[in-house]
């Protein structure tokens, strides 16, 4: 069995193996007569926890022996020969997350409205997710099971919530006893085998800001490169947020976290050779400063915790922008030479229709940043599309990004729309389900829409303007 530390709301009893979701036609699972509803239990006479165990017990054997257990409870032994890499066709069910047991001061499931889809109030604290998904954990309740598996499965990077260094300041943070919010112990294992690290801070003002940060940074600093990044992050606080220990981020704040951690970041710059300490996007536009260059982030290593997504966005409206300039220089050429004339792409050609009109919909923290590339591409292409900032009414407070808006929040633009189309943020809907986070279904709120809605992430926009 796998070693859950704490399973409060873990609603299902786990069972041994793995069950297969899906085979695929003509696979090797196919051939082996494997089928949806099938639980692998073991291989090669190892016990299966989960999709990443089996994963790891499978990758580069030639010689394997499953234990299934069929629905009706009998239970198989299937040995077969395989190429080293050669896929064995099967899908399998999602992972059940490792339950937190902190009590976080800045929990976002403290945010939520009580009458929240309920998986918005499960709290994971899972390695497994961290490996596959870079969700963020605490290590603050790892077990032994766990900390062996990280290292014999090499579940690497892991992405760990420090939030501070500071032993007394983490454990406030937490809402833990000190003695389990010091991990310097883990740390240090993990570390030692070459376990690679990237850390985040949620930056709450007048708790882990100023001094605390900077040591935070420092110590963390001195573990590079296995320790790879830092993510610095402002506290979102909602509508519901209302513990008085809390302080909202206000654009002075930001301002001044900045200031402090610029002299931070020249100084790894110097001794590192990288940034090494990324501030979260949202302290650049709510401060109103300038979000740094491309060569500040790097490979962008911690972009899914919001850090470097607008220098990103705005490098991807670039390379559009010379793309077409490049066109049209094409196109001139062949005016002006014609005997140069080569025979044109049909694929490779950048053609803008004149007539796009429609509603771009975004969080009101994002729109100003996108409706300044829209307006420019409007502005060279004849194009009329319209930009609309959209208010997140259902969890309030300072929530302004995208990703956080519900159905009801989009739904109530409808009346506003200009032209023939509306968009929407990819990151609104649920990446396994197509539906809000206030539970509203994505086709219900396309059925509320007078026109068609799209849903597009950076280069789905980048591809519909490219055309």
């Amino acid at each position: 069995m796998y070693e859950f530390a704490v399973t409060p709301a873990v609603t299902q009893l786990r069972r041994p193996g793995v069950i297969i979701t899906e085979v695929t036609e003509g696979s090797v699972g196919e051939e082996l007569e494997l089928c949806p509803a099938d639980r692998i239990v073991k291989v090669n006479g190892r016990t299966v926890r989960d999709y990443l165990d089996f994963r790891f017990q499978t990758a580069g054997e030639t010689e394997l022996t499953f234990h299934v257990k069929k629905p009706d409870g009998q239970t198989i032994e299937i040995e077969f020969d395989r190429d080293e890499d050669e896929d064995l066709g099967l899908m399998f069910e999602q992972i059940i997350p490792r339950q937190c047991a902190n009590e976080c001061l800045f929990c976002f499931c403290k945010g939520n409205p009580e009458d929240a889809r309920p998986s918005l109030f499960v709290r994971d604290e899972d390695i497994r997710l961290s490996f596959l998904y870079g969700n963020y954990t605490t290590l603050s309740s790892i077990t032994e099971d766990e900390m062996k598996r990280i290292i014999e499965q090499r579940l690497s990077p892991q992405y760990v919530s420090v939030h501070a260094t500071d032993l007394k300041t983490r454990a406030y943070l937490l809402g833990v006893e000190e003695s389990r919010a010091d991990i310097s112990d883990e740390l240090e294992r993990l570390l030692a085998a070459d376990i690679e690290l990237h850390a985040q801070v949620v930056l709450c003002p007048e708790i882990n800001d100023g001094a605390i940060l900077e040591k935070t940074l420092r110590d963390l600093a001195a573990h590079y490169p296995k320790v790879v990044s830092t993510a610095v992050v402002p506290v979102a606080l909602t509508r519901y947020n209302t513990d008085e220990r809390l302080t909202r981020v206000t654009p002075e704040f930001c301002r001044r976290t900045i200031k402090e951690v610029e002299k931070l970041q020249k100084e790894f710059r110097k001794t590192l050779g990288v940034t090494f300490a990324f501030l979260g996007d949202e302290i650049y536009i709510k401060a109103g400063a300038e979000i740094p260059s491309r060569r500040h982030y790097g490979n962008y290593p911690q972009i899914e915790d919001g850090v470097g997504m607008v220098r990103s966005f705005t490098g991807a409206f670039e390379r559009l922008f010379n793309r077409r300039d490049a066109e049209t220089q094409r196109l001139e050429n062949v005016r002006t030479h014609p005997a140069a004339m080569i025979p044109e792409n049909p694929q490779s050609a950048i053609r803008i229709p004149q007539s796009k009109c429609g509603t771009l919909l975004t969080g009101e923290m994002f729109a100003p940043i996108l409706r300044e590339q829209i307006d420019r591409y409007n502005a060279q292409t004849g194009a009329r599309l319209t930009v609309m900032a959209v208010p997140n009414t259902y969890f309030g407070g300072d929530v302004s990004v995208a990703g956080l808006l519900t159905g009801q929040d989009l739904v109530a633009m409808k009346d506003k729309i200009v032209g023939d189309f509306v968009t929407i943020p990819t990151v609104t809907i649920k990446s396994d389900e197509p539906i809000f986070l206030d539970g509203m279904t994505y086709e219900d709120l396309k059925r509320q829409f007078p026109v068609p809605v799209y849903d597009l992430d950076t280069n789905g926009l980048i591809e519909m303007l490219s055309k």
